[in-house]
């Protein structure tokens, strides 16, 4: 593709050129080829209708490319209401039949299993119908969230309608403080540019803040890019990418072509020296709304979350078992710590952290979504306060629309697991 193109262009830019044939600038609309299609337990049924309403009129009505597709168990699992049961049964007959790769075996939260398993790469168009999609932007992949509907058209065909974004640049520099870590940062951003600022645009995530970062880290910062209005938030594959994706995919070769060109064309470049950044958290009822700790702090708590596609891996967990230590949940506060998969469950169960937590008064729950969209276990009551290190902490997100949920990073929480209130965690 690159030999065909004579101006400069964002990694955005490039993936839809590619994924269109054609050298495409932002604003333009593209029918593009998808390279991998991921949906789950709880949109997947209705993607599922409406794919055999459109191949009704069809003798043979099989997707388009069934190892382009990937189902995934993790919103609803084990099954928690009849109706959640009939979809698992409904998503894994449409497998069967299709040939398509179903981790109908709670292996995990989707956006932890798609680049974990291998599924994503620099350069990759990737739809999932879920919101946070956006994650593997941090393999630097466009990867986004779409419809339902949208996603029965691409298990149809293949193909899908987009406007060419325009892209954001978001510079950082400077080393993250002393329990400060990427959850702060993207909270920080977003709280800066509102949940309407990057509205249909992709982030890009830049400087040698970000370029610092282990993928665990980056897939936080790209998790949250929709809770800005962005349509994809990426990250410049770079030697960091290529390790991980070494160890993932057999074949893997890294290619340097999926980086921004000099002088291409942003809609904004934005510019971030985080060096004296403090922890924050956001706080009811939008991610937006974000204050640093000092500002929360005494903030009484009746559950901590610790989980998500955002902040479940080993490395969130490590954070907060270090933290807490010997010491136990404090009195009348419920933790919940689960891991975002089945492979970083063993890391954490390896390394002696479901023990001490359960011994400190916590519970260590199989991997799954649990109480991040407040459709499963852990639901908050009405006058409840949550903390949680997921991505969302709108109105009824974790239960009760008449509860309230604040968001912060892994030592946030596991600083105030220890006093049963938000708390600073560098007073700790």
């Amino acid at each position: 593709m690159s030999e065909n193109i004579n101006y400069p262009m964002t990694i955005a830019e490039k993936i839809f050129s590619k994924a269109s044939g054609k050298a495409v600038k932002a604003g333009e609309f593209v029918l593009a080829n998808i390279d991998r299609a991921m949906t789950h337990d709880i949109t997947g049924p209705l993607a599922i209708d409406g794919f055999y309403e459109i191949m009704a009129s069809k003798q043979e009505k099989k997707v388009w490319d069934p190892s382009k597709i990937v189902i995934i168990f993790d919103h609803q699992v084990p099954a928690d209401s009849l109706n959640a049961a009939a979809n698992h049964i409904k998503l894994r007959k449409f497998s069967q039949e299709q040939g398509i790769l179903n981790y109908d075996v709670y292996e995990g939260i989707c956006h932890q299993i798609m680049p974990e398993k291998g599924h994503v790469r620099p350069g990759d168009l990737v739809v999932g119908s879920d919101s946070h999609t956006c994650a593997y932007g941090a393999i630097g992949a466009f990867s986004t969230g779409i419809g339902s509907t949208d996603m029965a058209a691409v298990f149809a065909t293949g193909k899908l309608w987009f406007k060419v974004p325009d892209t954001i640049r978001f510079e950082v520099e400077g080393k993250l403080p002393k329990m400060v870590y990427s959850k702060d940062l993207i909270l920080h951003l977003i709280g800066d540019i509102g949940v309407e600022g990057a509205r249909y645009q992709a982030a890009e995530y830049a400087g040698s803040t970000i370029h610092s970062m282990s993928i665990s880290e980056r897939m936080t910062i790209s998790n949250m890019a929709i809770e800005m209005g962005g349509k994809a938030g990426i990250i410049e594959a770079d030697e960091i990418t290529a390790a991980y994706l070494e160890e993932r995919i057999p074949d893997y070769k890294f290619d340097p072509y999926w980086k921004p060109d000099d002088g291409a064309k942003y809609s904004e470049i934005r510019k971030y020296d985080i060096s004296k950044l403090e922890p924050q958290v956001a706080c009811p009822h939008n991610v937006d709304n974000v204050k640093p700790v000092t500002e929360v702090e005494g903030t009484k708590l009746d559950q901590i979350f610790v989980g998500s596609c955002t902040n479940g891996r080993f490395e969130d967990i490590e954070v907060v078992a270090k933290i807490m230590g010997d010491e136990p949940v404090a009195k009348g506060v419920r933790l919940l710590v689960i891991p975002a998969s089945r492979t970083e469950y063993l890391k954490v169960l390896k390394a002696g952290y479901v023990e001490q937590f359960m011994e400190a008064g916590a519970i260590v729950e199989a991997p799954c979504c649990g109480p991040c969209m407040g459709g499963s276990f852990g639901l908050l009551g009405d006058g409840e306060v949550g903390l949680a290190t997921s991505n969302r902490n709108f109105k009824g997100r974790e239960g009760s629309p008449a509860s309230f949920v604040y968001l912060s990073s892994p030592a946030t929480a596991a600083a105030s697991a220890l006093t049963g209130e938000i708390t600073d965690p560098r007073k700790v």
